[in-house]
């Protein structure tokens, strides 16, 4: 899936990765906006790789199965995301 077949609202496409950095009020929000994207993307077994620093959550998604490029289940997930954020 090329850059310009991406267009996931508030999510970059860079380095064959869906990014977005989430930022919150305190560790709590943060962890608790982590709990619920565990949830979606263990139902949708697809995994993120992620990083948590105290109220700001990094997410990156990429499909290393199809050769770590951004795939519908990419999509799909970063659009999931967004609609916890909403």
């Amino acid at each position: 899936m090329s850059a310009e077949q991406v267009n996931v609202p508030s999510w970059e496409h860079a380095n064959n990765k869906l990014c977005r950095d989430f930022v919150f009020t305190d560790f709590s929000s943060a962890f608790a906006f982590m709990t619920q994207v565990a949830l979606l993307a263990e139902k949708a077994d697809h995994h993120p790789n992620w990083s948590n620093v105290y109220n700001r959550v990094t997410i990156e998604l990429t499909s290393h199965d199809a050769g770590n490029t951004v795939t519908a289940k990419d999509v799909a997930l970063a659009e999931a995301i967004n609609g916890l954020n909403a």
